[in-house]
């Protein structure tokens, strides 16, 4: 059984910084993938960045060279370190987790993933 909680949103101004958090409950000893998606209100879910076990990350090509996903694996959290924020990047970020590895096409597609925590807020204004 495991649950995700994230943390870590906020209010920034553009061009600010923030850390989004993730953690599970409990540890997988199963290859998997975990990611973070973006949901702004009105539009659809979007894969923002991908870490998987085997050590492999995948971004959106709009975060590429700005944010950077990690995992610490002493705590088992899993990080979003955003920088550079912009406005249109606002909306409900959630943190996701998949057991096994997806093929590289679909590592920032949400039916790739199948536990799903609650959400944290970023605003980010101009």
């Amino acid at each position: 059984q495991v649950q995700l909680v994230e943390s870590g949103g906020g209010s920034v101004q553009s061009g600010g910084s923030l850390r989004l958090s993730c953690a599970p409950s409990l540890y997988t000893y199963n290859p998997y993938c975990m990611a973070w998606f973006r949901q702004a209100p009105g539009k659809e879910r979007e894969g923002v960045a991908s870490w998987c076990s085997d050590g492999t990350t995948a971004y959106a090509w709009s975060v590429k060279d700005r944010f950077t996903i990690s995992q610490d694996t002493a705590k088992n959290t899993l990080y979003l370190q955003m920088n550079t924020l912009k406005p249109e990047e606002t909306g409900m970020y959630y943190c996701a987790k998949g057991i096994g590895r997806p093929s590289q096409e679909t590592l920032l597609r949400a039916g790739s993933y199948s536990s799903w925590g609650q959400g944290t807020q970023v605003t980010v204004s101009s």
